[in-house]
């Protein structure tokens, strides 16, 4: 149930009353039987605390685990990597002389 702020018009006494939102606003102050009126106020703030909220934050170990697996498994696989890898690999074997072979 929300709070609301009301002030009275005759003593000025303000207070806090904690009502459904479908009753209606009280009209009489409880100190001095004046006349009220309800205040606008600015509702509950947010408060984020921590370093960041993001969706990778909630994450259980395993499924980071599991990702990171699905991603190395992944990038072999990509068109430009096995382009690059074949280069190293002649260029490897012509320096090596023919014996990395290990038969």
């Amino acid at each position: 149930m929300p709070t609301y702020d009301y002030r009275c018009q005759d003593c000025g006494h303000e207070f806090e009353l904690i009502q459904k939102m479908t009753d209606d606003p009280i009209e009489e102050c409880p100190s001095c039987t004046g006349r009220v009126k309800r205040l606008i106020g600015a509702g509950a703030g947010i408060i984020f605390k921590g370093s960041g909220f993001y969706q990778t934050d909630y994450r259980s170990e395993s499924y980071r685990k599991d990702a990171a697996k699905e991603k190395a498994s992944a990038a072999p696989s990509g068109d430009s990597k096995s382009k690059s890898e074949s280069k190293p690999t002649a260029t490897s074997s012509t320096t090596t002389g023919g014996s990395g072979t290990s038969s």
